[in-house]
């Protein structure tokens, strides 16, 4: 790693149920020069991508909703988000990725899809890469009713809403989903909708 401030990296596995959870002991080097040891957790769930679905012509958005239960346990009264269509990489490259699960997802088939921005959505606790994508969607493209992959037990609800609409959602707290929030701002700053 090339970070000099860093050394004697040791992990330890404290959980690898649904993903893994790391404790990761290892010295930095302070400003004036000392070495401290820090300990700090960190959930590997892999790589994911997101994809904002848009219609220029009719002026809306396609966006699921679905229950988290990290959401319910933290003060969301019924677990359900609204969000961007999204899903882990599986080794997939991101681009083929949001595709995949747009068609599991939303019930779309699309081809072209355009990488807009790739962040850290947690860097403080999570390893993630979210890799943030548009592309344009048409009724023409509908080959499902989609709802998500059968073994994934993910019941969407697949949501077409107006883009100012969905913008609004933002202000109200009706989306607090920060990779929606902010593909929903691109498309507002970049006038695709």
């Amino acid at each position: 790693m090339p970070n000099k401030k860093v050394k004697n990296i040791m992990r330890e596995i404290l959980s690898d149920n649904w993903y893994t959870l790391n404790k990761y002991t290892f010295e930095y080097q302070r400003p004036d020069g000392s070495w401290e040891t820090q300990q700090r957790e960190a959930y590997d769930r892999g790589n994911g991508a997101a994809i904002l679905l848009y219609n220029t012509k009719k002026g809306s958005v396609v966006l699921t909703k679905q229950f988290r239960m990290p959401t319910y346990v933290n003060g969301n009264d019924d677990g359900m988000m609204i969000e961007v269509c999204a899903g882990l990489l599986d080794g997939d490259d991101p681009a083929d990725c949001v595709r995949k699960e747009t068609e599991e997802e939303t019930g779309y088939k699309i081809s072209n899809v355009k990488k807009v921005m790739q962040t850290y959505m947690s860097p403080g606790s999570v390893t993630e890469i979210l890799y943030l994508f548009v592309g344009e969607y048409d009724e023409s493209m509908k080959v499902s009713e989609g709802g998500g992959a059968e073994n994934e037990t993910e019941n969407i609800e697949v949501l077409e809403l107006d883009f100012e609409k969905a913008m609004d959602m933002i202000t109200t707290g009706d989306i607090n989903d920060s990779k929606t929030i902010m593909l929903l701002q691109y498309a507002k700053l970049n006038a695709l909708v």
